[in-house]
């Protein structure tokens, strides 16, 4: 079987999503597409990705528009609520296992990045405990973080919902970087220094990018506040989970 494209010229008024997405497209041709910006021309033969994310399926949250990376910058993986289930060699249908393979052991990525965000939609379905909504998905997996909840509740007694779910998208960062640690393999190469581990929060409401220091157990700002919201408040420092 072959397959043909055909260029044809769509007659009448466009479907207003597909021509907003196609002008977009015509400037990403306009800006990457030309004789002097080679980039593509060298990411036909293949990709060496800088990096592997794992961030979340969050509209929010794209992890190369965050970091204003070209092409070919990162190798991304997202889920919701940026998990990592723990190492399960079972057979089964592990998308994040496969890409975490493929990008270690293939692309040979020096860099694994975690990065969680504040408002994610998973950790508060979590959080909520809400079972009541007919979903068939979404609770089992986001239930891979439930060992985070728990400690947020074991140190947090008494915290209302929003407190829980900021602490829990916190600890979630930790614990997938936990469980990253799980796959003998991400371990090997970490244990010989030939990969690096790292946990980022995009906090949306502040703007601030936090990084987890894994010595002291807290996030420190790795990038603070805009210089547009200076006057609204001091960047929060030393966030202990």
């Amino acid at each position: 079987m072959s397959f043909h494209i055909v260029r044809t010229r769509r007659i009448g008024r466009q479907h207003p999503l597909v021509f907003r997405l196609a002008s977009g497209f015509r400037r990403f041709q306009h800006r990457w597409y030309h004789p002097e910006e080679p980039l593509f021309q060298k990411l036909r033969d293949g990709q060496t990705p800088l990096a592997l994310v794992i961030a979340c399926c969050d509209s929010r949250v794209d992890p190369v528009l965050l970091t204003d990376c070209r092409p070919g910058d990162l190798f991304v993986v997202r889920n919701v609520a940026n998990l990592v289930p723990p190492y399960a060699p079972d057979g089964g249908r592990h998308g994040v296992s496969a890409a975490l393979e493929y990008a270690i052991k293939h692309l040979k990525v020096q860099d694994v990045i975690i990065m969680g965000h504040a408002c994610c939609g998973g950790i508060q379905a979590l959080v909520s405990g809400e079972d009541d909504s007919g979903d068939e998905f979404i609770g089992p997996w986001v239930d891979v973080a439930r060992h985070a909840l728990e400690k947020v509740d074991a140190a947090m007694p008494g915290a209302d919902r929003a407190e829980r779910a900021r602490a829990c998208e916190l600890w979630n960062v930790r614990l997938s970087l936990d469980n990253l640690l799980t796959f003998p393999w991400v371990k090997e190469a970490v244990d010989e220094g030939r990969l690096c581990l790292h946990g980022w929060y995009f906090d949306l409401q502040s703007g601030e990018l936090l990084e987890y220091d894994a010595k002291d157990r807290v996030f420190h700002p790795l990038v603070g506040r805009p210089h547009l919201h200076a006057g609204h408040g001091a960047p929060v420092a030393g966030k202990r989970v």
